[in-house]
């Protein structure tokens, strides 16, 4: 059971001392070890009010104080706290009138393990979401960050970083799955560092990456191995698991995880088990996973390579980073801070970059993102010698001119449609005016990058600009 937080107890309010202890081993052995008994109903709600409570499991027909006349009285003075009522009555009357008055379940004695678990679950999840949306709107109606200070790895100014750094606030203690999701290069890992780093977790930070492994050597690196669990295994070795107990375990490229990989994984959320190699006994983890990968885990369950049920179960949060081209008021900040790391790691002089090289990278479309950019920034400090930075390796590592990789505007397109709206054929020169004029647009009118995105000179350039004017 993964939705649980230790923070505040499952309190169980009944009068028979046999149904406490048995049904506190019951969550104790699905690990939830934050159990509160009560068995004096007078007693609830002071209890409750001292130690807090995730959930309430509370019987119905108890001495002194009946569990129909409790529950208002919980509910009017902690309406956020899940209240299960459990009782031997099976009356459909009784059951309607304890759910009007805010219970979310209802069982009746015996109650087999798997339902009563099922029912706390459900409960925890419930509170959980609630606590998650009313941080959320606390969020949004303030308009701040709680701990800015942890962001300082990002560096931003995007609103729409600023506004999934708000989100990674509300859900960061939750101790539901995270799944992120971006291009590569987009800084997944660091986001799930953060959302650890937020998350009050006393354990550790234990990354896996999933690409390129098989489900032998994926089992083996999360989950261990015991000793004599295949040909080598002379000793037994404790998994990644083990290392982020009490901590967060992130996966990445979890989309290229095998089949029976996935189930495993699926266990793992659900049931917060898993098995070494070589053993048939299960082990509980105590650790928050958080996911990412590269691609749209949609697109693969549309095509059979990922299981629903896992995708449903990882998305509970879900963080989606935008590739850098989507946030290009971020590109001077990432050169600066790029060109003080590489020049004090070479031991170098900063150099300066030249004004038209930010003009340049907000029109390349980086499919490498932010990793990218840092690589570009590193090679031309290495190549740099003095004066002002070149951009002569920054084009290089471009490879190909930005319009033969990003689509034409809207406007763009709308005005090359035009020309073939009407029956004359455009001649060459109205062609060739055209994607004059659209190069200085995407280059705010800097002649040297215009004419280097039209393959010719800046001498060429600006002679056919003289020519146009006469």
């Amino acid at each position: 059971m993964k939705l649980y937080n230790p923070a505040l107890p499952v309190v169980l309010v009944d009068d028979d001392q046999r149904t406490l202890d048995t049904f506190s081993l019951m969550l104790k052995s699905a690990g939830i070890e934050n159990v509160l008994t009560v068995a004096d109903s007078r007693t609830a709600q002071e209890c409750i009010a001292g130690r807090g409570a995730s959930v309430v499991v509370l019987d119905l027909l108890m001495p002194h104080l009946t569990g129909s006349e409790l529950l208002p009285r919980i509910k009017q003075t902690n309406p956020e706290v899940p209240v299960i009522i459990m009782t031997a009555t099976n009356d459909i009357d009784s059951a309607i009138e304890c759910m009007k008055k805010g219970a979310v379940d209802y069982l009746v004695k015996p109650v087999e393990q798997s339902r009563f678990l099922s029912s706390v679950q459900t409960a925890l999840e419930i509170g959980g979401l609630r606590d998650e949306v009313n941080a959320l709107k606390g969020y949004l109606l303030s308009g701040k960050l709680k701990n800015k200070d942890a962001f300082a790895p990002i560096i931003t100014r995007s609103p729409r970083m600023f506004a999934l750094f708000q989100y990674i606030e509300a859900v960061a203690a939750s101790p539901q799955p995270l799944l992120i999701t971006g291009e590569t290069g987009t800084g997944k890992e660091l986001i799930a560092q953060v959302a650890h780093g937020l998350s009050g977790k006393g354990g550790g930070f234990a990354a896996v990456n999933a690409a390129g492994l098989d489900d032998t050597l994926f089992s083996d690196t999360l989950f261990g191995h015991e000793k004599g669990a295949f040909t080598g295994a002379d000793t037994r070795r404790q998994g990644m698991i083990t290392q982020a107990e009490g901590g967060t375990l992130f996966l990445d490229e979890i989309g290229e995880l095998s089949e029976p990989s996935q189930v495993k994984l699926l266990r793992l959320l659900q049931d917060g088990i898993y098995y070494p190699l070589g053993t048939d006994i299960a082990k509980r983890s105590g650790a928050r996973i958080i996911a990412a990968t590269n691609t749209d885990p949609r697109e693969l369950m549309a095509a059979g390579k990922f299981r629903k049920d896992l995708y449903y179960r990882l998305c509970t949060h879900h963080i989606c980073l935008p590739p850098l081209r989507e946030r290009s008021e971020d590109i001077p900040l990432l050169v600066a801070h790029f060109l003080d790391e590489a020049a004090a790691s070479m031991q170098k002089n900063r150099p300066t970059p030249p004004p038209e090289l930010f003009t340049l990278l907000s029109a390349y479309p980086f499919p490498g993102n932010v990793r990218e950019l840092r690589a570009m920034v590193f090679d031309a400090v290495a190549r740099h010698r003095s004066g002002v930075l070149s951009m002569a390796s920054f084009k290089h590592s471009m490879k190909h001119l930005p319009p033969l990789l990003q689509p034409l505007s809207s406007s763009s397109n709308g005005a090359m449609q035009l020309y073939f709206s009407f029956s004359r054929f455009p001649t060459l020169d109205e062609v060739d005016d055209y994607f004059v004029q659209e190069a200085l647009k995407r280059t705010n009118g800097n002649i040297s990058l215009a004419a280097s995105l039209l393959g010719i000179s800046r001498q060429a350039l600006s002679k056919r600009r003289k020519k146009e004017s006469k």
